[in-house]
């Protein structure tokens, strides 16, 4: 099974830079959204052989996400079960037959760090709502995680070390859920791999300078490690300030 998982920052103005191109071009079994900033009825996409599934936050123009997939699932759940959390469209998961499939959009913390406090709060729902579906099936969950994990996963991490995205308190959460039962598949295949990115800010030119962070990522139960195949990052499809990221298992 493939797996994409794409930040689009506007699926309307992706569109207009050709989503619908790529999609095809990627031939995903399931093809993750975030931030697709829409309202049910805004946009009227479909293609042949997916069914797909949306969350929409209730403010407009913000947040969002979706899934395309050809897999009919057993189940769809929105959201993680917390009502202060579920107002944002930020979560979809996805039974199958033998894991859960999650797509997630985790909060910003934002600039001066003023969301931190609720991130953490997210933090914590989100993961015991992870560990609460592992005790039915294996779970694999992918999205924009909003963090760098590691030095490596960040061009200039000395001075992003306060930032958002890069605070110790962000980054020991994401070591938290790694160390209590799951695996980043990305550095499952490429534990010392640098320079590889999957999102780059719209100014200084950053893109053309590689200056990016990887926080896009695929998640899996380590129960699943025997079946994961490959992880990848296209960094050379464009149409937003994130990049598609990739996992295959068997």
């Amino acid at each position: 099974m493939k797996f994409i998982s794409w930040n689009v920052n506007g699926l309307r103005a992706c569109r207009e830079k050709g989503f619908e191109d790529i999609f095809r071009q990627l031939d995903a079994d399931c093809f993750c959204l975030q931030e697709t900033k829409l309202q049910e009825g805004q946009i009227d996409i479909a293609f042949e052989g997916y069914e797909s599934y949306w969350n929409y936050a209730e403010k407009k123009g913000y947040s969002g996400t979706a899934i395309f997939t050809r897999i009919k699932p057993l189940s769809v759940r929105y959201g993680i079960g917390v009502e202060q959390h579920d107002h944002e469209g930020r979560v979809i998961t996805l039974e199958f037959d033998d894991f859960y499939f999650i797509t997630c959009y985790t909060p910003n913390s934002q600039d001066g760090l003023k969301r931190l406090s609720y991130r953490m709060e997210w933090e914590d729902d989100f993961f015991a709502f992870l560990k609460n579906l592992e005790k039915t099936k294996p779970v694999i969950f992918c999205g924009d995680l909003n963090v760098a994990h590691q030095e490596i996963d960040l061009k200039n991490p000395k001075t992003n070390r306060k930032n958002a995205g890069f605070t110790d308190e962000e980054r020991s959460k994401m070591t938290h859920i790694l160390e209590n039962g799951f695996t980043d598949t990305f550095r499952h295949f490429y534990p010392t791999l640098e320079n590889t990115y999957s999102w780059w800010s719209y100014r200084f030119k950053a893109r053309e300078k590689n200056t990016g962070w990887r926080i896009d990522y695929f998640i899996s139960s380590k129960s699943l490690d025997d079946r994961l195949v490959s992880a990848s990052i296209h960094n050379e499809i464009f149409g937003s300030d994130h990049c598609p990221v990739e996992l295959e298992i068997k």
